[in-house]
């Protein structure tokens, strides 16, 4: 079995993203069950001074509750760097 969820990266983290997802800045995944965030942020390379903001559907997730937050089939990751400015 497994889940598709739709992984959405912001700002600097754009860049990376597969091409076809850069319009979008979103993209579907195929996981198995059991997928954990920091899981995906392992897959994509992030690094994790960047991985600043992780929301699922909206809620945020503590940094130290993204190594056992497991992804469920639908669910929507979005990932903010640190934004300077004001």
């Amino acid at each position: 079995m497994g889940i598709r969820i739709t992984f959405k990266l912001f700002a600097t983290l754009q860049d990376y993203l597969p091409a076809e997802a850069k319009k979008t800045n979103a993209l579907s995944l195929d996981l198995d069950d059991g997928t954990t965030v920091a899981q995906i942020v392992e897959r994509f390379a992030l690094p994790i001074k960047l991985v600043h903001l992780v929301l699922i559907d909206g809620n945020f997730v503590p940094p130290g509750e993204r190594a056992s937050r497991v992804l469920n089939d639908g669910d929507t990751l979005a990932i903010w760097p640190p934004v300077a400015g004001g």
